[in-house]
């Protein structure tokens, strides 16, 4: 008992550096990833293509002096986490295009709410009182988000239902990743069936554009890849830091912490003015993704394993 009570007590720190810098580094890439469109108008079905060639950094450093699961469980959970959290990521480029990021981070942090709701829904699991409140917060943020649009025209709403489309794709993602960790899926051989899922889109963004774009100079894919390493490299630091520390503090970090810097740095940087509206929507998603992610976490690491 002794013995392991040193290694207990140093374990707790191990996960803060790979945790500060997930938040950097999603923080930042949330708030520049579209500026190779406002810039350069590069189409955002190539910005998908470039961030699925950068998951193959990440992939490769999570992979290398590791077995690379093949069985048909991980493949079937690997390719549906993959490919649904792929497609968000396709959908959420292109509402970075046309909304302002300190408006779209928010609603699609609270992509727990579609986690906890399945949970209940499919598993039977008993939601606690921090679980619906959560939820209830979710609901008027989103309200809030759909009054604040509504002097945007078309456009507004537009930009608003993408963000939600991304929040049920990455909030049914992470269900089945919940479900994989399971079924003894290791994350290396998850995040490397998520990679393949990404190249897997590619050729459907490619249609999106009617073919390869060639008429962009070259520091448009240039930006495109500095911001979308960021993106990928953030998720390396997901596993690392979730491998490292209690899930129910990782993940609200993942969830709230990465789109407030995504806010800060929007307001700041771009000078961007958010509405009253759209101010009491950001606060009530952070803190119902918060709620949410913090009472699952700690819902599932009470069950024995």
């Amino acid at each position: 008992m002794t013995g392991s009570g040193v290694s207990t007590s140093l374990r707790p720190t191990s996960w803060i550096p790979y945790a500060g810098l997930l938040v950097l580094f999603w923080g930042v890439w949330g708030a520049f990833s579209a500026l190779p469109t406002k810039l350069y108008a590069y189409p955002d079905p190539m910005i998908y293509v470039v961030w699925a060639f950068t998951m193959l950094i990440p992939a490769w450093f999570s992979l290398r002096g590791r077995r690379f699961d093949r069985s048909r469980t991980a493949a079937g959970y690997g390719l549906l986490i993959g490919l649904t959290g792929a497609g968000g990521q396709l959908v959420l480029f292109k509402a970075l295009t046309i909304g302002p990021a300190y408006v779209i981070f928010p609603i699609v942090a609270l992509s727990p709410a579609i986690t906890v709701l399945m949970a209940f829904g499919l598993l039977r699991e008993r939601l606690g009182a921090l679980s619906w409140t959560g939820v209830v917060l979710a609901l008027v943020a989103v309200v809030l988000f759909s009054v604040s649009t509504g002097e945007a025209g078309d456009t507004g709403w537009v930009y608003l239902l993408l963000a939600v489309l991304v929040c049920v794709a990455w909030g049914v993602q992470a269900y089945y990743m919940r479900k994989a960790a399971v079924a003894g899926v290791d994350d290396a051989s998850t995040f490397g069936w998520m990679t393949i899922s990404g190249l897997v889109l590619i050729p459907v963004a490619l249609l999106m554009m009617g073919g390869l774009p060639l008429d962009f100079p070259w520091q448009a894919p240039a930006l495109t890849a500095g911001t979308q390493v960021l993106n990928a490299v953030g998720a390396l630091f997901l596993v690392m830091a979730m491998s490292r520390g209690k899930a129910s503090i990782v993940a609200p970090v993942t969830n709230a912490l990465a789109p407030v810097l995504t806010i800060v740095l929007s307001l700041i940087v771009f000078g961007a003015q958010p509405s009253a509206f759209q101010i009491a929507g950001i606060v009530l998603a952070l803190a119902g993704s918060t709620l949410m992610v913090y009472r699952a976490e700690k819902s599932s690491e009470a069950v024995p394993a």
